[in-house]
């Protein structure tokens, strides 16, 4: 039992059968799509790193700096793709716009393959960042339209895990890579690209036609009681598409402590993500005399680190209903791995504290449940989601660029400033949730008395019937 929104917002709801039955039909046609969107983004992002033991270095006669900069130059890419986005996504079907991009990333992941300068490479990588930049944002805005605010908390959680499948997946792939050798005459890295674009080039093609993107989608076959079930449900996650772009719902947006929490923390947690995904091939193989394929199989715990982090966090929002608490208990744990990575100079410890550190995952994912249960309005929620990525980018960026090859192999400046991102983060949840409940008070006190009419768009700061999830 839960209490969802509407008329005076206390009316106890209970999910039936039939609306079980839709959520089992509408989850298993969209979630091996987002799984296997999410996991290959993450893969294809991350063969940058994998390379670094697989012949890059030495085929294209990289320095450390320059392959700071490759890192880097991805989310450049990823940043100048975020504003022209968020206007597609108001004006396009979702699941065509997303199959297309992820076709054309397809295409670019093999482009890299045939580069033989670090030139060519630098400008596939903001390629790369361009197109994967759509991703996000759009599997965000689809779990947003699909799903009831009470269940975005677990599917969010499985958008998050698919990017630690990703790593396991990736990092086994390149395993096997890695002791296939120079076949055909073709690097080990070259093989790296070519496969996962292959790969990620078929996944578009499938995406563009059978990516479910609107609760009354054919692909769904509803039938009328499902319709009507589907009806309630939008009302509830106060998500209806319009085309129309609301700039006075941005401008509510950018005007909230809670907007710029969000911000701010997630730029604070991907500092370090961005940093870890780069360099943690290389990273594992400075710790010990660990051969290429070793360090590549040592990457796979990391994946699993995420995964079980993202499990942990939601299971405990879920159980507690406290987002905003469990988000500032991942980040104190994944605080807890940059400190170990900070001090400890070489052993099983820094490998301990590098999986560790990996906590920041169950920390970020649940501040994208923030914005998908707790902001409604079509334009503000589309923004959110697309600051939310400008500064996930921004971490991202920064990140790597903070790795100086003068301070390997402990890294103790960058790891200091992961340290400090965690903090950062942790105090804007407990702030989020402050503001949050100061709010839900308010509104309790003085319920209203008339429902509200989803069609109309209104923000959760126009919705007196909206309360926010702490």
């Amino acid at each position: 039992m839960d209490m969802e929104k509407g008329n005076g917002f206390q009316k106890p709801f209970v999910k039936s059968e039939a609306e079980k039955k839709l959520v089992r039909k509408i989850s298993f046609t969209l979630i091996p799509f987002v799984a296997w969107i999410l996991m290959l983004q993450f893969a294809d992002k991350a063969a940058l790193s994998v390379s670094a033991v697989l012949g890059i270095y030495q085929d294209i006669h990289l320095t450390g700096t320059q392959f700071s900069w490759l890192g880097s130059m991805f989310f450049i890419g990823h940043l100048v793709c975020q504003p022209i986005n968020n206007i597609m996504l108001q004006k396009v079907p979702i699941g065509r716009y997303a199959g297309a991009c992820i076709f054309i990333w397809g295409f670019i992941m093999l482009a890299t393959a045939y580069c033989h300068t670090f030139s060519q490479l630098l400008a596939m990588r903001f390629l790369l960042g361009l197109f994967e930049g759509t991703a996000m944002p759009s599997v965000y805005l689809i779990v947003n339209t699909l799903y009831r605010r009470s269940e975005q908390t677990t599917y969010y959680g499985v958008v998050t895990m698919a990017s630690g499948w990703g790593s396991i997946f990736g990092g086994l792939v390149a395993y096997g890579i890695s002791q296939m050798g120079h076949q055909r005459g073709i690097m080990m890295w070259r093989w790296n690209h070519i496969i996962f674009g292959a790969m990620t080039v078929l996944l578009g093609l499938l995406c563009f036609f059978f990516l479910v993107d609107n609760p009354k989608s054919w692909l769904l076959r509803l039938t009328e009681e499902e319709k009507k079930i589907a009806d309630e449900r939008t009302s509830d996650n106060a998500v209806v598409r319009h085309k129309k772009i609301k700039w006075g719902q941005m401008l509510e947006a950018l005007k909230e402590v809670r907007f710029w929490c969000i911000c701010l923390a997630v730029m604070g947690l991907n500092m370090q993500n961005g940093a870890l995904q780069v360099f943690s091939a290389q990273f594992i193989k400075e710790l010990g005399d660990f051969t290429p394929g070793e360090s590549i199989l040592l990457k796979v715990p990391a994946g699993t680190s995420s995964f079980i982090g993202v499990v942990f966090a939601t299971i405990v929002a879920k159980r507690t209903k406290q987002i905003c608490l469990t988000g500032a208990l991942m980040s104190t744990i994944s605080l807890v791995g940059c400190i170990i990575l900070a001090v400890v100079k070489q052993g099983p410890a820094k490998l301990a504290g590098f999986y560790i550190a990996w906590a920041l995952t169950g920390g970020y994912s649940l501040l994208i449940t923030t914005i998908g249960a707790n902001v409604s309005g079509y334009s503000k929620k589309i923004f959110y989601n697309g600051a939310f990525v400008i500064f996930y980018t921004l971490g991202n960026f920064i990140g790597p660029l903070v790795m100086l090859e003068r301070e390997a192999p402990r890294y103790t400046g960058a790891m200091t400033g992961f340290c400090i991102g965690n903090g950062v983060a942790i105090v804007c949840y407990l702030i989020m949730r402050f503001t949050m409940a100061r709010e839900n008070k308010k509104r309790l006190a003085n319920p209203p008395t008339e429902s509200t009419d989803v069609t109309l768009d209104l923000t959760d700061k126009q919705d007196k019937n909206f309360i926010y999830r702490l």
